[in-house]
This record gives structure tokens, C-alpha cells and sequence, in this order.
């Protein structure tokens, strides 16, 4: 699943340093706007605990977790709906992405330039969601006399135009669509052809400090404000260094903080479900392995994300769901106790299905 979430965020606020946290690469993060001029892209394994599991009842050689791809986009900047910094070229960035992580900066250091002046975690997302919005409208405003003359003469379905119409006005309120699409009655499918950002999914990481990350009533209300979307709370700076150590070290720095998840493993297991996926789970001798597949997908779908030749053959699928596997203790086990399934072409894939693909070649 090529799906890719889209960090964004003020200048100066992280955005890079989380980024070569979360995928041990060397992007640029300098003390100045515009640090980073084109997108770096990253994938990053997602944390599934799962596999080696997996890999003991199997004696798999090598596990192969299931991966979500981060674009760091360069920092925003008030007026870049309207082309200032390099709002055009981010913006285009941004529209690429299929969810957009909201980076705020939400600890005090005089030694890190803040572009617009403020301290207040809110004020930063407001001038990044006004961009976004206003971008919105621009787009809307574009396309409203083609989708005009386009639905009287029958070239667009007849629902398109009315929920354009609507999310203008969900957008003029100041709300994204995201937030504001379902109760307004906005149905975000009919205008998808617009590629409205502020109707993407969001994520926000509030970059914080050590105090930060033990200010539970503050991180509440953040929360509170973003919602419906997620919100996570990290120290970019420890995650950069929690990186550099072996698993064991780690998990000690982390019980030393009183986190029992670092911060990027909880992004990247949000942004996963953020877009819309889920895994499920093959293994063998040579490999443990997790697969992505849209939520919803059903057997033939996964069993093309393999190969295509194996959705085109799809014959039946030998499923058994990881927690009774590992009940049971081994595959002969299970199916003993008569929890291996077979499933045919219907069959709607659920997160953890441990699966075996009959097909024909």
C-alpha cells in the first residue's frame, strides 16, 4: 500500500528532527526556515510484537514488520495559500499526501528561533489550519463555475455541487473537513476530486520537553482541541537519542521517563491506522511477515498485495487468527482444535489473521 502521511509544521518546530528519529536518516534540521526545500521521504517499520511470536513457533530467520511511509514537507509559513516562503511548492506536497501529521511546538527555548513570535501551541495550529483552509477555498473558488456548468449539462454526478457548496461554508467557519465534514452532512467521498487537503486525515505531535510530557490536564486540553484526530505527545529530542541505543537500553531510558511506548512508536502505529490499514500475518522457516491491506479488503485483495498472480488464481485461504495460534502453540495444533479456517472469496480480512493462499497459477 503506497500511502504516505505528510509532515508538516511551522518553521522550527521539530519537524526534521522527529523525522530523523523516526527513520535514523541525516535530513538537514538547521536552526533556520526553510531548513528543508524538498520533501524527504522515510519509511518506517511499524512496531508489531506479533511477529516475533511468530518467528519462535515457526523458527522463521527474519521478520519483516509491515511499514508507513513519512514525507517531511518544508515548514509553512503565514500567507502560503497565497504563494508566500515556498507555500506552492508545499502546499502541492501537502495535497500528495494521504494524511497530514500537524507537528506543534509545544516546549520554551530561547535558542530555537520561533517564527511567528508565539508561544501558544493553538496560535502555531491555527496559522497552519488557516493556510490549509484558505487553500481550500481557493481551490473551491477555481472550480465552482466548471462544476456549475458541468452539472446542468450531466458530466458530474448530481451530488458533487451540493457538498461543495457545503464544505465552503464548513470551511468560511474556520473548521477543516476533517473535523467538521460529519456534522455538516458534508459527504467527503462525492468531492474527492478536488483533493481538499482539510479533508485528510489528521495526526498532531506536540513536540514537548520532559515537564510537558508529565503535564497530563495540559496535553487533555490540547487534546480536546483536535479532536476528532489524534493527538500524541513526544520529546523529539529523546526519541532522536532513545534511537542510538540497543532495545534493552532503551526500554530502561524509557521505564527511567515513565513511558512504557516511545513517542514514534505510537506515531507510526496512529498513522497506520490513521490511513486506513491493517496487517495481516504469514510465516514460515525462511520468514515472519506482516502485510498491508486496507481495512475492509477481503482474502483475494491481501493475497494480491503478495502477487497479483495470487488475487487473479485466488482459490481459497487457510486462516487462523495469531491469538489462537499462539493458544494452541503450533499450526498442527490449531488445527486440532479445529480454529483453522478455511475462507473463500468473500471473506473480509481481520488485523492479525495468520494466512496460508491456495491459488492457481
Amino acid at each position: 500500500m503506497a500511502l504516505t502521511i505528510g509532515i508538516v509544521g511551522l518553521p522550527n518546530v521539530g519537524k526534521s528532527t522527529l523525522f530523523n528519529a523516526l527513520t535514523r536518516a541525516e535530513v538537514l534540521a538547521a536552526n533556520y526556515p526553510f531548513a528543508t526545500i524538498d520533501p524527504n521521504i522515510g519509511m518506517v517499520p511499524l512496531p508489531d510484537p506479533r511477529l516475533a511470536e511468530l518467528a519462535t513457533v515457526f523458527g522463521s530467520q527474519k521478520l519483516l514488520p509491515a511499514t508507513v511511509s513519512f514525507v517531511d514537507i518544508a515548514g509553512i509559513v503565514k500567507g502560503a495559500s497565497e504563494g508566500e516562503g515556498l507555500g506552492n511548492k508545499f502546499l502541492a506536497n501537502i495535497r500528495e499526501a494521504d494524511a497530514i501529521c500537524q507537528v506543534t511546538r509545544a516546549f520554551a527555548d530561547p535558542d530555537v528561533t520561533r517564527v511567528e513570535g508565539s508561544t501558544d501551541p493553538s496560535n502555531d495550529m491555527e496559522v497552519i489550519t488557516t493556510e490549509l483552509i484558505l487553500a481550500d477555498l481557493q481551490t473551491i473558488e477555481n472550480s465552482m463555475q466548471r462544476l456549475e456548468k458541468d452539472t446542468k449539462r450531466g458530466l458530474v454526478d448530481s451530488a458533487v455541487l451540493p457538498n461543495v457548496i457545503k464544505a465552503k461554508a464548513l470551511l468560511e467557519t474556520g473548521k477543516t473537513l476533517y473535523q467538521g465534514a460529519e456534522g455538516a452532512g458534508i459527504d467527503v467521498a462525492a468531492i474527492r476530486e478536488l483533493q481538499l487537503m482539510t479533508a485528510k486525515p489528521f495526526i498532531y505531535v506536540f513536540n514537548t520537553d520532559e515537564e510537558g510530557l508529565a503535564d497530563a490536564s495540559s496535553q487533555q486540553a490540547l487534546r480536546n482541541l483536535v479532536a476528532p484526530a489524534e493527538a500524541i505527545f513526544l520529546d523529539a529530542k529523546f526519541e532522536s537519542e532513545l534511537i542510538e541505543l540497543d532495545e534493552d537500553e532503551a526500554a530502561e531510558m524509557l521505564e527511567s521517563t515513565g513511558q512504557e511506548e516511545s513517542g514514534l512508536a505510537q506515531l507510526a502505529r496512529v498513522g497506520y491506522d490513521t490511513l486506513g490499514l491493517q496487517s495481516y500475518l504469514t510465516a514460515g522457516p525462511k520468514e515472519s511477515r506482516a502485510w498491508t491491506i486496507p481495512k475492509g479488503a477481503t482474502a483475494p485483495q491481501a493475497a494480491g498485495v503478495i502477487h497479483t498472480d495470487f488475487e487473479r488464481g485466488f482459490i481459497k485461504a487457510e486462516i487462523v487468527s495469531f491469538d489462537q495460534l499462539m493458544e494452541a502453540g503450533s499450526m498442527a495444533e490449531a488445527k486440532a482444535k479445529g480454529w483453522v479456517r478455511i475462507e473463500g472469496k468473500e471473506y473480509v480480512m481481520k488485523d492479525g489473521d495468520v494466512v496460508e493462499f491456495r491459488f492457481n497459477v
